[in-house]
């Protein structure tokens, strides 16, 4: 007579082997890549089961991110060191995959952060995986480059029409930019509304939103 497999438990948590941190549904984890040359997988644990006569067989259900370089369109000059994408690929691993947990930010909580730590990331788009497309699908673009907002990059912001400039977009340095306490944009400065001098900040305000053009390309 066959033997029938042990019923599955669903599990509230999980200690992460080797290390004393414990997940649950709804937790950012890094995964280890079959290419060890290539950073850890960030995924969403979905559900967490264990199979097996004495459910040591752990598994768990992700949900994927993907880093800008593992979507169709590629990584672009806007995307941010540490972001990623949620995609729509879900997917049933080992646990003893999980190398440790990680923190996905919203953008705004992320840009507010203190400090960036190796286990912090960012997330402002969903990422279809078929077809290539985002959403949303529309983002805020500031300055003369018409470019959405990079975190990695300083931004200075226009006092009177309060948009937002990258210092080489407008002829400065960086280290010059820093310096300054005020600024006024060539459109402004024009109009009269004052001198040139720098406020440097995050970008925060909103512009004019562009679509998110995705370019095909096989993973």
């Amino acid at each position: 007579m066959a033997k029938t497999r042990p019923p599955k438990k669903i599990l509230e948590s999980y200690t992460i082997k080797g290390s004393d941190k414990v997940i649950k549904p709804g937790d950012c984890v890094l995964m280890r890549s079959v290419d060890t040359s290539k950073p850890p997988y960030v995924a969403r644990i979905e559900s967490i089961e264990a199979a097996g006569s004495r459910g040591t067989n752990v598994r768990v259900r992700v949900r994927w991110y993907y880093r800008p370089e593992e979507s169709m369109g590629g990584r672009r000059p806007f995307h941010g060191s540490k972001e990623v994408f949620l995609s729509d690929h879900y997917d049933v691993q080992s646990a003893d995959t999980i190398e440790g947990k990680c923190n996905v930010h919203s953008f705004r909580s992320y840009t507010k952060l203190d400090s960036v730590n190796a286990e912090d990331y960012f997330c402002r788009f969903e990422y279809k995986s078929a077809s290539g497309s985002f959403v949303p699908d529309r983002i805020a673009v500031f300055c003369k480059c018409e470019m959405p907002y990079n975190p990695d990059d300083l931004m200075i912001q226009c006092e009177e029409c309060s948009d937002w400039f990258h210092p080489s977009c407008i002829g400065m340095t960086i280290k010059e930019a820093k310096k300054r306490e005020h600024f006024f944009c060539q459109s402004c400065t024009t109009e009269g509304h004052g001198k040139t001098a720098e406020n440097s900040h995050e970008a925060t305000a909103q512009s004019e939103e562009k679509p998110v053009e995705s370019k095909r390309r096989r993973r």
